[in-house]
């Protein structure tokens, strides 16, 4: 299913997340209201403790708001009940985590195509053969994790989160795992990938340097 551009990808509305109780009460959001817009890389920014991985983490469906809303589309997530949003995740939404979360086992294109294999969808060859050379990954679709840089592995999540052709991808620090040099290529990835697929990226991240986006 594709965002209509004449809405956010996602967005949260008076968000609050509130975590403990009493003297222990933590509340990560406070009334946060954010629109991801379509077809964009937008990047939140912000020290450990700022509540950003919790916005995403909410938006993206992962974790529910003690109050206020959370969209992807025009779909309310509080509005669906456990199996209708772990759909929404598996159809509409990418993942991209820090720790790469690869299956050992699987070869890099079997990781890259596993979100399509679970939900027993067909793989839309052209589509993997774009991705594969987006991420530069060509020479390596028969390797497993193991054998792989950090880099490559996270190139590997990349290409795994848009293989679905989801309407959003969220990355949760992508690149904390990862050397400086190897942080940069992958944030050029996603700024590239969004680009030439259309898609929508929403990436948290501490890094004071915003990641390279081209202009569509």
């Amino acid at each position: 299913m594709t965002t209509s551009a004449r809405h956010p990808a996602a967005r949260v509305v008076d968000a609050v997340k509130v975590y403990g109780r009493g003297d222990t009460e933590v509340r990560a959001l406070d009334g946060v209201s954010v629109d991801f817009p379509a077809g964009r890389f937008t990047a939140v920014m912000g020290p450990s403790g700022s509540g950003k991985s919790t916005l995403m983490h909410c938006a993206a469906g992962l974790d529910t708001l003690t109050s206020g809303a959370a969209l992807v589309g025009d779909t309310d997530l509080s509005a669906l009940d456990d199996r209708r949003l772990t759909l929404l995740r598996r159809d509409r939404i990418g993942f991209v985590f820090q720790a790469f979360n690869l299956l050992p086992t699987l070869t890099v294109a079997e990781n890259i195509t596993l979100p399509l294999d679970l939900a027993g969808r067909p793989v839309d060859r052209e589509r993997f053969d774009r991705l594969v050379d987006t991420v530069g990954l060509r020479d390596r679709l028969h390797h497993r994790p193991a054998e792989l840089s950090g880099g490559q592995q996270q190139r590997v999540a990349v290409a795994r989160a848009f293989a679905g052709d989801p309407d959003v991808v969220f990355a949760d620090e992508p690149t904390g795992n990862l050397d400086s040099r190897s942080g940069e290529e992958v944030l050029r990835l996603l700024g590239r990938t969004v680009h030439e697929t259309g898609r929508t990226v929403v990436m948290v991240t501490t890094t004071r340097s915003p990641p390279p986006t081209p202009t569509r």
